[in-house]
């Protein structure tokens, strides 16, 4: 049993579910990183969680998870490609803690897929640009797609 502190749900407005936001580009900032362990143990993820600041979404939040440690050599490669990703589009190109990219807007290229647990639809990162890019010209306003290498190629098909 809990003492719940007189509470009275008359007082406070009800939850309600969230589906997912629409897939899309948002502009957004990463309000929070974490460094966990991975469910079996035998790595680290770093979660990233991105607010988006403007439009009917402004609000929403949306969470990234990089595989920086992992026993799959891969894992990490693709992990790190996305973290170089984000790193040039907030324009810290090495971040000694992950609060250095906190709280600079950018945008983010919002997908949806099916979760294999429960069959029903979660976002997920697509790409990460610098906020105001045309997508073309030099690094900086470059479009960097998650998981894609030098020239434009994928790790896995290189």
């Amino acid at each position: 049993m809990a003492t719940l502190n007189n509470f009275d749900a008359n007082n406070v407005d009800p939850s309600v579910a969230l589906d997912p936001i629409p897939a899309g580009k948002y502009i957004a900032v990463i309000t929070e990183t974490e460094m966990k362990p991975t469910k079996t143990g035998g790595g680290k993820y770093l979660q990233l969680t991105f607010q988006v600041l403007d439009g009917e979404y402004k609000g929403r939040l949306v969470w990234a998870r990089l595989n920086l440690e992992n026993k799959s050599e891969m894992t990490v490669k693709i992990a790190r490609g996305e973290l170089s990703a984000i790193c040039r589009a907030v324009g810290v190109m090495a971040p000694k803690d992950s609060i250095e990219l906190h709280n600079i807007p950018l945008e983010i290229n919002v997908g949806l897929k099916k979760r294999d647990d429960n069959g029903e639809f979660t976002n997920v990162i697509k790409g990460y640009t610098k906020k105001g890019s045309n997508g073309g010209g030099g690094a900086a306003g470059a479009r960097v797609p998650v998981g894609v290498g030098p020239g434009g190629t994928p790790p896995w098909k290189r």
